[in-house]
């Protein structure tokens, strides 16, 4: 019960773990994979957008969590997820960057 004046237990819990489990793992492929595609550090960023809004959010607080509980076959089904995810994010983005250049 929330008594006026005192600080509610909920306001003080740590929120700054809880996160989008394939942030991580996008971000990585991009620098691993794409990082030397583009001149324009922007263009990443627009592909962290892009490849992320395509795989729905899996919001934990440890990505140990995560991986414990997944077998190998989910993990490799994450990575290829991720991998195609980041690669249409960089071809819609190649398409607007030539596009901008022929005009």
């Amino acid at each position: 019960m929330y008594i006026p004046g005192t600080i509610r237990k909920e306001a003080i819990m740590p929120m700054d773990s809880v996160h989008n489990y394939f942030e991580r793992l996008v971000f990585n492929e991009i620098k691993e994979n794409y990082a030397d595609k583009f001149e324009d550090n922007n263009a990443l960023a627009d592909m962290a957008c892009i490849a992320l809004n395509r795989i729905a959010p899996r919001y934990i607080r440890y990505d140990i969590d995560m991986s414990f509980y997944m077998s190998v076959d989910e993990h490799m089904a994450v990575e290829k997820k991720v991998q195609k995810a980041v690669k249409k994010a960089y071809k819609k983005v190649k398409r607007f960057e030539n596009k901008q250049e022929e005009d």
